[in-house]
């Protein structure tokens, strides 16, 4: 079977943002892979107890999903209330789905505290971006699952094609 890819659900048009919104990823791969029942679709978020809509978070003094992992960074709400616990259990459901689905790949949303992997924002709400990954991202890439931003599918187009060459 070829590698499944775990994916967020707002990538898939499910209105699962902070704001109720999608941002659906409009690519012919999504379309067949899904065809070809490889996609996996989960929003951390909601996994990990929030609603839609719900306020803005990001991970605060500009710190990664890394140090939230590590119990050293926090994930805050604009409003000041700490959701950390909520990302971290979102983060540890989406890599049980992904277990459970034999997930090799997570095709996830860049900017979000959950699943950004090339970039979060700095925890100022100020639109200020800091390289680094999510909370999921971060969780993903530790249990071995490769992490793409929505803006790599090229990549993960790329990384399929040879391991589905390498059988």
């Amino acid at each position: 079977m070829p590698g499944k890819i775990l994916i967020s659900a707002c990538l898939m048009g499910l209105p699962v943002r902070y704001n109720g919104a999608s941002k659906p990823l409009l690519h012919e791969a999504i379309a067949r892979w899904q065809e070809e029942g490889r996609l996996v679709t989960v929003c951390p978020e909601l996994a990990g107890g929030f609603a839609v809509p719900r306020p803005p978070a990001e991970i605060a003094a500009a710190m990664t999903g890394e140090e939230v992992l590590d119990g050293v960074g926090r994930v805050l709400e604009a409003t000041g209330g700490d959701v950390t616990t909520g990302f971290v259990e979102g983060a540890m459901r989406a890599l049980d789905i992904a277990r459970e689905n034999d997930c090799r790949y997570a095709l996830l949303i860049d900017g979000s505290p959950s699943c950004g992997s090339g970039f979060v924002y700095d925890g100022s709400f100020s639109g200020k971006r800091l390289a680094g990954a999510g909370v999921t991202a971060a969780c993903l890439k530790r249990h071995g699952i490769a992490v793409y931003a929505d803006t790599e599918i090229d990549g993960l187009i790329a990384r399929l094609a040879e391991d589905d060459a390498d059988g």
